[in-house]
């Protein structure tokens, strides 16, 4: 394989050299440089008429052999094409002036490659700097929500450090990974989801990158555009392209600080009724008895009502739990940067920044210190080098969540606003609580934490040798590595571990990635020739190792598993990794006809020997069909372009040691005993076969992809559309199935699934208004996915994941459980001789958590030094499931219980087959319907005035005599409107356990979401 790749080099070397050496008569030299006196890299300079041509070296110099009074014709990406006449000149400085009437935007494409997204036969979309700190988000993930055509973003908690979740265009595997893979400088890094060891969610590991280092971040959508990647592209891929110096020898120093103040965004939860319940007094049943919650304990608050509730003579107060719980969070970012250049050639750029989120939980926080360095410089005239390091240390502080026994929230939802949580302790040092089995909020506070530490660094190296102006060699290394150390502490008296809990857990991560890339360019006359060749190497090594205490003999927060009773240990480590070949050619055709061919050949260790290495491949063409037009047509319609491409990649869910059964230590698989025999026996540990049986013949899922679209720009670039259609299909989809268990084990995974996405994607820009200092602009963009599970295996039907399942003849994501009972004829409810609607017998469908459309529409204005922007996205479809109102309709506590009155269902009657007539009590109708999860399937659709932010530039004139260069100053709001008006909790975007498969479709206790003010200074010196 390598001769051959050898070959194939040489030859291409060969023809390029040979095709540079016709027509030498005359040696010109020169430079290319922008209207400002920058360098322009990668120029090309034609000899106009013939194929003789060249292009500018990274300091913008050229030099090629022309004839006589020959005319050269230089052309760059975004700039006007220039004629110039050598005449007898021998060193050339020319000026390009920026092309404003053309698609003249330059993207970093799949491996860091920079190329003219006219040219490209692919959708991508790309956001600037400005527009992601905007947003004031700490997780650069939230800053694109809503902004990105295809994209798909949820949050899963307002907890600081917060997982977030990023799917393009659908899911592409049923149980595997559906996250795009993140790239920082043409480095794969790891975003997985971390720190989370009791319920709720943990961090992506994509907020250890500080936002303020992001020159751009361009979203790879379709399989054409992320082929190059193969196997690790499949779900698409986000490019992050850091900033890099200046270009000025004196140093630009830039500060800048934010502070901002965050409230939560709650669910509505009812204030009239005490604490109480139903009780039998004397042989006789109450309704709305009074608990007072020290004496008389109760779960719920059916009790009377607080207007007119007495206690010897006094009135009870009436509290607001979660006012009283939830606290201001404040947050602070401040950053400072240098840039530069020491010479020609040569440039810096370093950031130091510390990001301080105080959560409106107390005691809940996140600390992120961030330093980043970027060093480009000419080592000699041929290689250019690039060093970089990015390094972060983030400390998170947060609470278990969800709706578990140690969840404050769960407790602050369900209180009575009757009962008085303070203090939290008894004189006898229990805990003081409102009803059994449930922890004092404030006693969690002091007494249960998850504490996590990562350090996070990655470097990067990147050298380029440019032997000749058409052909580099760039090689690049670079390391993902962090460790993360996680602490879990629950005191004794607990009401979930009585005599306490500690866990220690360190994460060890390690990635290196090596590129090494053949990229050759040249012009043939009305041909421009971009060859690529390269050879990746990805080598991963995680270790997990968990040491769990329980029964703890000191108390005061000694969090020690030395202080455990009861102590296990675990460790997990995987090693993968995969080498690839790949190549891509580029053909242009007189600026309006462009072909791309793409293939990778990969091999990975994950997968059987006859069976590990695997090829992808795609076909793209673009047709630029405006340079066709007559003049009188493209000055309105400025550029035109249809696009056309077809893929297939593979997509690598296959696990670390997935085709073997592993032993397991019996001390985690059967409580230390099996056949009577207590482990470790006479000081030997026991092992157990896995009941999961590995297969040896799994194999990559496969992902094809057919696209098309089209973009137009008119009226002056002033209007401006993209609009794509693709049509993905997945099979080889990975699935667990049960297996019997005669043959030892439970369960196994197969490669039998298939899965169609068929989608449409809008994106729309406008100028509506450029009048002298006024300037608005507008950004919509539109996204319709249309998903379908098309099988699983011969005899199975349906598959769990998590909180959803996948049903074949269904979208992914079906929310399926207990419904009410209907009648078949009608449909309208059954209600039984109590009067109240009761469960069907079987189990069904109940909705489905993928919206059925997606969109965002973003205004930026500006009058001379002052700037408003706002931006709204809305959803439109799809369910979630209200778990805090599944809960509360029982114990009394959502807003709309307070509606107490007898009422009678409309409905079918069961007894006489007639309209229902039988009255019935609310709170029997609200524990009746709490039973059934379709009571609290609700539509997720929102209106969301997510950003405005208003900004006021300093003129000039007022800091000339200062030692200010620039300054700013911008206030920021965010969340400031929900509109949801079927859903009553209180953000309904929400997964509150994580960023997983398994984690969505569900609104539970977690950390509320927050609405939150900015104020931003920024200044430059």
């Amino acid at each position: 394989m390598q001769s051959k790749l050898l070959s194939i080099i040489a030859f291409t070397v060969t023809l390029f050299i040979h095709s540079g050496a016709w027509a030498q008569n005359k040696l010109v030299k020169g430079k290319v440089q922008d209207e400002n006196g920058a360098p322009l890299p990668k120029a090309s300079v034609l000899v106009k008429g013939s194929q003789t041509g060249t292009s500018s070296g990274d300091d913008g110099s050229f030099e090629l052999s022309v004839p006589a009074k020959a005319t050269l014709v230089i052309s760059a990406i975004g700039y006007n094409k220039s004629e110039v006449k050598t005449g007898t000149q021998d060193f050339l400085t020319i000026t390009l002036t920026a092309d404003n009437r053309s698609l003249n935007e330059v993207v970093v494409t799949a491996l860091g490659v920079k190329r003219e997204k006219r040219n490209l036969t692919f959708s991508s979309q790309e956001l600037k700097a400005d527009e992601l700190v905007r947003a004031k988000e700490p997780n650069v993930l939230n800053a694109m929500t809503g902004k990105v055509a295809g994209v798909q973003i949820t949050s899963s908690s307002g907890t600081p450090g917060s997982s977030s979740r990023i799917v393009i265009r659908g899911v592409t595997s049923i149980i595997g990974n559906n996250e795009a893979l993140i790239v920082v400088d043409g480095i794969p890094i790891n975003n997985s989801e971390t720190g989370a060891v009791n319920s709720g969610p943990g961090s992506n590991r994509l907020i250890d990158i500080d936002p303020s280092i992001i020159e751009s971040m361009n979203v790879l959508k379709g399989a054409a555009a992320t082929a190059l990647y193969g196997s690790a592209g499949a779900r698409g891929v986000v490019m992050i392209t850091t900033k890099s110096g200046a270009n000025s020898k004196k140093p630009a120093i830039t500060l800048s600080q934010d502070l901002s103040f965050e409230s939560g965004i709650f669910p509505e939860i009812q204030s009239k009724y005490a604490q109480g319940d139903r009780k039998e007094i004397g042989g006789v049943v109450y309704d709305n008895v009074y608990y007072d919650g020290d004496i008389d304990k109760a779960s719920s608050s059916w009790g009377p009502l607080m207007d007119t509730l007495r206690v010897n003579g006094a009135p009870v107060q009436k509290r607001n739990q979660v006012k009283d719980f939830f606290q201001t969070g404040v947050t602070s970012n401040s950053t400072i940067s240098f840039s530069g250049s020491n010479h020609a050639g040569s440039n810096y750029f370093a950031s130091y920044s510390y990001f301080d989120q105080k959560g409106i939980v107390p005691t809940t926080s996140l600390k992120r210190h961030s330093v980043f360095t970027k060093f480009t410089t000419k080592l000699t005239d041929k290689i250019t080098g690039t060093f970089q390091f990015n390094y972060a240390n983030s400390r998170t502080n947060r609470m278990p969540e969800g709706y578990i026994l140690e969840s404050p929230i769960w407790t602050i939802y369900s209180a009575p606003v009757s009962w008085n949580p303070h203090p939290y302790v008894n004189p006898d040092g229990s805990q003081r609580v409102f009803r059994f089995s449930r922890n004092n909020p404030y006693w969690v506070l002091d007494n249960i934490y998850t504490k996590g530490t990562v350090n996070r660094f990655i470097p990067v190296i990147t050298l380029t040798y440019s032997p000749f102006s058409w052909l580099n060699i760039t090689e690049r290394m670079g390391l993902d590595t962090y460790n993360e150390q996680v602490k879990y502490y629950e005191a004794r008296g607990s009401a979930a571990n009585l005599n306490g809990v500690v866990v220690d857990r360190v994460n060890t991560f390690r990635q290196y990635n090596h590129d090494l890339i053949i990229d050759a360019h040249k012009q043939f006359n009305k041909f421009n020739v971009q060859l690529l060749l390269g050879n990746n190497v990805l080598s991963t090594y995680s270790q997990n190792v968990e040491g769990r205490g329980v029964g703890l003999s000191i108390t005061g927060g000694y969090d020690n598993v030395a202080n455990a009773s009861t102590q296990t240990y675990s460790e997990k480590n995987y090693l993968t990794r995969k080498t690839g070949f790949y190549a891509q050619a580029n053909i242009e055709y007189n600026r309006f006809l462009n072909l791309a061919l793409t293939g990778r050949y990969d091999g990975s260790s994950v997968l059987a020997k006859n069976n590990n290495f695997y090829p992808y491949g795609s076909a793209a063409a673009g047709f630029v069909f405006s340079e066709l037009l007559s003049p009188n047509i493209t000055n309105i319609i400025n550029f035109g372009k249809l696009r056309v491409s077809y893929a297939t990649v593979g997509n690598d869910n296959v696990n670390a040691y997935s085709l073997t059964t592993p032993y397991l230590s019996i001390s985690s698989t059967n409580g230390n005993t099996i056949a009577g025999i207590s482990f470790p026996f006479k000081e030997q540990n026991g092992f157990l076969l896995n009941q999961v049986l590995g297969n040896p013949f799994l194999k990559n899922e496969l992902v094809s992809e057919f696209e098309t679209g089209i973009e137009l720009k008119a009226l002056n670039n002033r209007i401006g559309a993209e609009i794509s259609w693709f049509y993905k299909k997945v099979k080889d989809g990975l699935i667990p199935v049960t297996i019997s268990p005669a043959t030892g084990y439970n369960q196994t995974t197969i490669n039998t699934a298939r899965m169609q996405t068929k989608g449409i994607e809008i994106l729309l820009n406008a100028n509506p208004i450029r009048s002298g200092k006024f300037n608005w602009d507008l950004v919509f963009s539109f996204t319709k996915l249309n998903n379908k599970v098309l099988a699983l295996r011969d005899d199975l039907k349906s598959v769990s994941v998590g909180f959803t399942q996948a049903i074949v003849g269904e979208p992914y994501g079906v929310k399926f459980g207990n419904r009410f009972a209907r009648d078949s004829a009608t449909g309208q409810l059954l209600i039984n001789a109590s009067g109240v609607p009761f469960t069907a017998t079987q189990q069904g469908i109940l909705g489905n958590i993928s919206p059925d459309w997606l969109a965002g529409l973003t205004n930026n204005l500006s009058y001379g030094p002052f700037s408003l922007s706002f931006f709204f996205d809305m959803r439109k479809g799809g369910v979630t499931e209200n778990n805090v109102d599944g809960y509360g309709y029982f114990y009394g506590t959502p807003k709309v219980t307070e509606d107490r009155e007898v009422r009678v269902v409309q409905g079918i009657s069961t007894v006489d087959g007639k309209a229902n007539t039988v009255p019935v009590k609310g709170q029997d109708y609200w524990r009746a319907v709490s039973g059934v999860v379709e009571s609290v399937i609700q539509d997720a659709t929102y209106l969301k005035l997510r950003n405005v932010s208003i900004g006021y530039v300093l003129p000039s004139k007022l800091i000339e005599k200062t030692p200010l260069k620039s300054a700013s100053l911008t206030l920021t709001g965010r969340n400031l409107w929900i509109h949801s008006p079927h859903f009553t909790g209180g953000d309904p975007e929400t997964n509150s356990f994580g960023s997983s498969n398994g984690s969505l479709g569900i609104y539970s206790f977690s950390t509320p979401t927050a609405r939150s003010f900015n104020i931003s200074l920024k200044v430059g010196l």
